[in-house]
């Protein structure tokens, strides 16, 4: 029945790729199909969402600092929305119950203030989705509304511990005593995974064995052990190896949780009614998520794209609710109308983050205008004086043409990269790199490059290199424009475009160790 399950979603999220969609919706309208057709969710189903759930809590974990999570604009923006969220949503519920309409008129105000924060959550799995997809996990806004999500994460924890009667045992002790003190051997471990498939399978054992099921042992909900662990992992130097052995078997799994929310949902026009009804005043919500977010010194733009990001029920809301119905406080039709909701969410949240630049540069003379006068370190201007050559994307490749260009031209290249920790490292080797997002088009507008003759685009997502190349052109550019691609396709896209000369990583990659044989075997 998996099989046939997987075939249906292939079949949807191949077709609505091709209208230029990203494939989860594909595998949401999958799920709904087979729903109308008579199919219900199967345990294995069920068993493979979840192990995808908890790998994709892993990933970001390994992606994660905690000193992110205790700056004001992250801890601040998400505890004011999920008090005003709760309101508004509780007020809602009781007023639409004011007029008899069916399943609001149920709802006590304690009811109405459960169900407001089932509402309050955004989805953890389809923000990280989105923010891969573009490239954009390492920007502000990115780190902003991850930190956001796991603060949201913890909220839900405490309410599950105190409305399930779950406390933390013993062991919960020896986890917060023991985690410390093992971290220099589990550190050792990853060293000595080196590169191969252990290096997955050290990913898979650590985040379900020590991480979901360790927690869970102790009393603690597994989900946010795998969080934890991964956090813990977050600052060796192969954290980001190990995000990548995982991502392929991550996305796979995840298809089985996207499934799931249609297969599992109890369909009916009256759920389908509340559900778009509850989608109509998403825009509030998204509303809230910038007002709170724009508060605390964040630019416009990172406001705006953190509340896109943040657009959009949660299934954690699912997990509420299922507890409230349990205890009998909500009825279960209200599960049906949590499953629509997400999804309906979901397919508005995807073409709107994907227009989300396009969109800002509409609103941003009438948002500019709330802007704080102070900004944070991350969003200073950027200063390309002098500067003739700039590299974006500081990784391998960015590195490699900068000392290149740096050993004939000194002083003539920049290089430009999102990560400021990728930033802080090639400044204590005293190159000149500088932080910024290339993406953004306020970055384009606070620069000068009137100086500079060629742009070099190294990022490793393509995506990244197109939005990129779209605002230089946009910035009235006129020099020259190189970018990396990983297949022919991606560098026609790129050609297409307008870029002077693009080089194929992999067969660039063996033309020069070719040369580099040459030089060794015939000087």
């Amino acid at each position: 029945m998996e099989l046939l399950y997987f075939a249906v979603a292939f079949a949807c999220g191949f077709s609505v790729y091709q209208l230029k969609l990203p494939p989860l919706i594909g595998f949401l309208l999958a799920g709904f199909v087979l729903n109308l057709l008579g199919h219900s969710s199967t345990d294995l189903l069920t068993q493979l969402a979840d192990l995808g759930v908890t790998l994709l809590l892993f990933s970001i974990g390994l992606k994660l600092k905690v000193s992110n999570l205790v700056k004001p604009q992250v801890w601040a923006p998400a505890s004011l929305h999920l008090v005003t969220s709760i309101a508004f949503f509780a007020s809602l519920l009781l007023m639409l119950g004011a007029f008899g309409l069916p399943l609001f008129v149920d709802l006590s105000w304690q009811s109405a203030c459960l169900v407001g924060f089932a509402f309050s959550f955004s989805s953890t799995v389809f923000a990280v989705k989105v923010l891969e997809e573009r490239g954009e996990m390492a920007s502000l806004h990115g780190k902003i509304s991850i930190g956001i999500l796991v603060m949201q994460d913890i909220f839900a924890v405490i309410f599950l511990a105190i409305s399930t009667g779950k406390s933390p045992n013993i062991w919960a002790l020896a986890l917060l005593i023991g985690l410390p003190l093992l971290r220099p051997m589990l550190f050792w471990v990853l060293n000595r995974s080196k590169h191969g498939e252990l290096l997955p399978l050290f990913g898979f054992f650590f985040a379900l064995v020590l991480g979901y099921h360790g927690f869970e042992l102790a009393g603690l909900k597994g989900d946010l052990g795998a969080l934890i662990i991964g956090m813990i992992f977050a600052p060796h130097k192969k954290a980001g190896e190990l995000s990548k052995a995982l991502l392929n078997v991550k996305d796979i799994l995840l298809v089985g949780f996207f499934l799931n929310i249609g297969l599992n949902a109890n369909i009916s026009l009256e759920a389908v009614l509340i559900a778009v009804l509850l989608a109509i005043v998403l825009p509030v919500k998204v509303f809230i998520y910038y007002l709170y977010t724009n508060m605390f010194r964040l630019r416009a733009r990172t406001s705006l794209l953190s509340a896109f990001t943040l657009s959009n029920y949660s299934e954690f809301g699912l997990i509420v609710c299922a507890v409230a119905a349990s205890s009998g406080m909500i009825t279960t039709d209200w599960l049906a109308v949590v499953a629509l909701a997400v999804s309906v969410t979901f397919v508005l949240a995807t073409p709107l983050n994907k227009k989300a630049n396009e969109i800002y540069v509409k609103l941003e003379p009438l948002l500019v205008k709330f802007e704080s006068d102070k900004r944070l370190e991350e969003e200073l201007p950027v200063n390309l004086t002098d500067t003739r050559i700039v590299i974006f994307g500081m990784g391998r490749i960015g590195t490699g043409a900068y000392e290149t260009i740096h050993a004939s031209h000194p002083g003539a290249v920049a290089g430009v990269d999102i990560k400021p920790e990728v930033v802080e490292k090639h400044i204590s080797l005293e190159r000149r790199v500088l932080l910024a997002d290339a993406t953004d088009p306020d970055f384009w507008q606070r620069v000068n490059h009137s100086n500079v003759d060629m742009v070099m685009l190294a990022m490793p997502k393509h995506m990244q290199n197109i939005y990129a190349l779209e605002q230089l052109k946009a910035s009235g550019f006129s020099g020259q424009v190189t970018a990396i691609a990983n297949y022919p396709d991606q560098q026609k896209e790129l050609e297409d475009l307008g870029v002077h000369s693009t080089y194929n990583f992999y067969l660039e990659a063996g033309s020069g160790f070719a040369e580099h044989v040459k030089e060794k075997l015939f000087s």
